[in-house]
């Protein structure tokens, strides 16, 4: 796998919110901040741009602009992104400023994502960006999700809805799912 020198890394909704157990549930991959830490410190050392996305909720809910679940994780709280995009819905290319806009204007074509949750936004903004013609990268182990119920009241697993969620990505061509640990050893590999 290669990195190119100018793959941005989209950090999506990785939000002090999330850690409300009592809102959203049982989450799974508890190593997916560390795996995140760990490609913000690649992007930061071979100077690749960094994006971050933040999702602003509906008022009263933990990802309120007025909440204190808004704030980004310490993680990620100390990073100087080249664009912060801030969204209302699930797709970070439906934020302000416009994020397909700015990496036409960079000449971005490789995007690396992880961030929260891994079904929902970060699934969202993959398929989109597959859709617009980026090379997508998924560590999907830099990715957490939820315990969710279906329509008809049954509980999915966390695990199995990352595990779908990478399914349904990889099976259809939206984007390569990979483990942090292969993005990293390309990053930090000379470009050819």
């Amino acid at each position: 796998m290669d990195i190119a020198t100018d793959a941005a890394l989209l950090v999506i909704d990785v939000q002090q919110g999330f850690d409300d157990a009592g809102f959203w549930g049982r989450r799974d991959n508890p190593d997916a901040e560390g795996n995140i830490g760990a490609l913000l410190a690649a992007w930061r050392r071979t100077g690749r741009p960094v994006v971050v996305v933040q999702h602003v909720s509906a008022p009263g809910r933990p990802l309120a602009a007025d909440a204190p679940g808004h704030a980004l994780k310490p993680v990620v709280a100390g990073v100087e992104p080249a664009l912060l995009v801030r969204k209302t819905v699930n797709s970070a290319f439906y934020g302000t400023p416009d994020l397909h806009a700015w990496l036409g204007a960079a000449g971005v074509r490789q995007l690396v994502l992880c961030g929260i949750q891994t079904n929902m936004c970060v699934e969202t903004t993959a398929r989109m960006a597959g859709n617009l013609g980026y090379d997508v990268v998924l560590p999907v182990d830099a990715t957490h999700t939820f315990d969710l119920a279906g329509p008809d009241g049954t509980v999915v697993r966390a695990e199995d809805l990352a595990r779908a969620t990478a399914t349904n990505l990889h099976g259809g061509g939206f984007a390569r799912v990979v483990a942090t640990a292969d993005v990293l050893a390309a990053a930090e590999r000379p470009a050819a």
